[in-house]
């Protein structure tokens, strides 16, 4: 275990800095100096070999799909697409050989058949290797999404990456040019886009309700202190390791990505820059003592320093316009996706829940007028879906109604609602807030992944006009 964690942490500490094989990649800006007081190069040149955001992909009328990682999230995504139409789980991976053969009873039962891999870590590679494969959803620890991601989409797969997609610059880079090159989507499974306030937001703005839009705020608040020590929460306990190894705003996207759609972040707006303040760590190390105090097992963490409780991150878009996202994971907090929307002419907010909404100074709306509201603006995608999203389940239905979108736009050849220019714009947060809090706060540039197209990339096109044909089977 020992063994174990010092090759985990020395691997964590140079993918931080963008570092692999020995040498600097180009996400840096010359020399490494003081690691993580160099500042990554957000200018690096970048010719769009071929633009991703508003590209339908060809039909498949059969979708053949491989996952790779069944712990926490995939058998959800497994689930999801055994129950729609047009769907064929053709092949199953983890490194647990138990994890796979758990999936594989529920879909065989299905009568879905694959094939399994697992035992070695290069075993999803098989399944990548394969020719009757479509497409590869990513379920794994941070720092293997990009290896994989790039490797299923050189051997021809769309590919489908778990929050964050990226855990550093140079990986956001790798995954926008093999993406252009290949001319395979990459979209990161940022579910909370999907949720049903967010969506009418979404719906909402589109329409100008809330006029010309000027602050967002979004956050993941959700206290994991006991599941980011437990021995069986994360596989090799993964994710307190990255909270040992890294300093920021570890995990933005929940909180970013709806609110980056609303305000048309790649489509005729861009994030500028931010910066990024953190607080100390209050409980982690005083947990990880306790804890070894009863437990030898935890002797290994007693001494480690760990990311900060609260983490705030300001950013600006070219608009003028601001968005600022929180992070905490320790904090006895209530729960909270804070998502909060201000314009000129309207204001909507959830967490607290229920999602509300305001039009004047007079303060939040009537129940009864927020249902007229709902009724008017809720768009076609939820008015399909949304009840059978709901009966499917999975963070009350938002996991299923984003999976039956991605299989609808496959097998309509239409256009992702998130592109691999969101994927990596999203995930950078975490790695530009690690370098801003490692330098008092100063401030930092936002690459422009889509290299200028947001001034002309249309916004994702939500009414169903195209599409919505994949029927669904519970």
């Amino acid at each position: 275990m020992k063994n174990n964690r010092r090759d985990f942490l020395k691997a964590s500490s140079l993918a931080g800095l963008g570092i692999a094989g020995g040498g600097i990649l180009n996400g840096f800006a010359g020399e490494r100096g003081n690691d993580l007081f160099t500042k990554p190069y957000a200018g690096r040149p970048h010719i769009q070999q071929f633009n991703m955001s508003g590209y339908g992909a060809p039909k498949l009328e059969t979708i053949r799909a491989g996952f790779i990682g069944l712990g926490s999230r995939g058998p959800g995504h497994v689930m999801n697409l055994t129950k729609c139409e047009g769907v064929q789980i053709v092949g199953l991976s983890d490194l647990i050989a138990e994890n796979v053969v758990k999936v594989q009873k529920k879909v065989e039962s299905l009568g879905h058949k694959p094939t399994l891999y697992s035992g070695g870590p290069d075993e999803w590679k098989r399944l990548c290797d394969r020719k009757d494969v479509d497409i590869i959803y990513i379920a794994t620890p941070w720092h293997l999404h990009v290896p994989m991601a790039l490797y299923a989409m050189e051997m021809g797969k769309h590919v489908f990456i778990e929050v964050p997609a990226a855990v550093t610059v140079e990986e956001c880079w790798q995954m926008v040019e093999t993406s252009e090159r290949t001319k395979k989507h990459c979209m990161m499974l940022e579910n909370t886009c999907y949720d049903f306030f967010e969506l009418l937001t979404l719906n909402m703005a589109r329409q100008g309700y809330f006029g010309e839009l000027v602050h967002a705020e979004g956050a993941y608040i959700h206290n994991l202190l006991d599941l980011n020590f437990s021995k069986t929460g994360y596989q090799g306990m993964w994710r307190l390791k990255e909270n040992i190894t890294r300093r920021g705003s570890l995990y933005p996207t929940h909180g970013l990505g709806p609110v980056c759609q609303v305000m048309g972040i790649n489509r005729g707006d861009k994030l500028d820059y931010l910066v990024s303040m953190q607080s100390n760590d209050f409980q982690m190390a005083e947990h990880a003592k306790k804890l070894a105090s009863t437990d030898d097992f935890y002797k290994q963490f007693a001494k480690d320093t760990f990311n900060g409780n609260m983490n705030t991150t300001t950013i600006r878009t070219n608009r003028g316009r601001t968005i600022m996202i929180q992070h905490d994971v320790t904090s006895p907090r209530p729960y909270s996706r804070l998502h909060l929307i201000s314009g000129t002419a309207g204001t909507a907010q959830k967490y607290p829940e229920p999602g509300r909404i305001s039009n004047s100074h007079a303060g939040w709306l009537s129940a009864a007028e927020f249902k007229q509201l709902e009724e008017k603006y809720s768009p076609p995608i939820v008015n399909k879906v949304g009840e059978l999203a709901k009966k499917v389940g999975g963070h009350g239905g938002m996991d299923f109604l984003m999976d039956w979108r991605i299989i609808d736009c496959l097998r309509n050849g239409l256009p992702l609602d998130q592109d691999v220019y969101d994927a990596a714009t999203w995930s950078v947060v975490f790695p530009l807030s690690e370098w801003s809090v490692n330098n008092r706060s100063n401030s930092i540039d936002v690459p422009d992944f889509t290299a200028g197209a947001w001034r002309s990339n249309a916004p994702v096109d939500i009414d169903l006009k195209k599409g919505g044909t994949t029927q669904v089977k519970i």
